[in-house]
């Protein structure tokens, strides 16, 4: 069987940060191994999270098997599920509590943001 590159995701919402020049207050972050895609935004609704994924994700990688995320409601809702009916892949939740990745997902965020916070201002 050969392997599927980019085939999970782990999907994650930033913020609210101090808001920027622009008015961003959010990023909206995609993450597979060390490889990320992250957007700045001023609000992270259903919508968002959406062309986001479609456009970070499906449109330049390819259609994954599955994105990971918590169970926000930006990330629970019906266009969500739509698009994963649509383009035939899952969604897993994360656990609430998961000490090893918990912590590396706070270092890539706050790494992240560090970075991002150059581009944006």
């Amino acid at each position: 069987m050969t392997s599927w590159p980019f085939d999970a995701w782990g999907l994650d919402v930033v913020g609210p940060l101090d808001k920027s020049s622009k008015g961003y207050l959010y990023i909206l972050a995609a993450t597979f191994s060390k490889w990320a895609e992250a957007t700045p935004y001023k609000h992270v609704k259903k919508e968002t999270v959406v062309d986001f994924i479609k456009s970070n994700i499906i449109y330049r990688y390819g259609v994954p098997q599955y994105i990971i995320t918590n169970n926000g409601t930006n990330f629970k809702n019906s266009w969500v599920t739509d698009l994963y009916e649509k383009f035939g892949f899952k969604q897993r939740k994360s656990s609430m509590y998961n000490a090893p990745a918990n912590g590396l997902a706070e270092a890539f965020d706050k790494t992240l943001c560090e970075l991002l916070k150059n581009v944006v201002n």
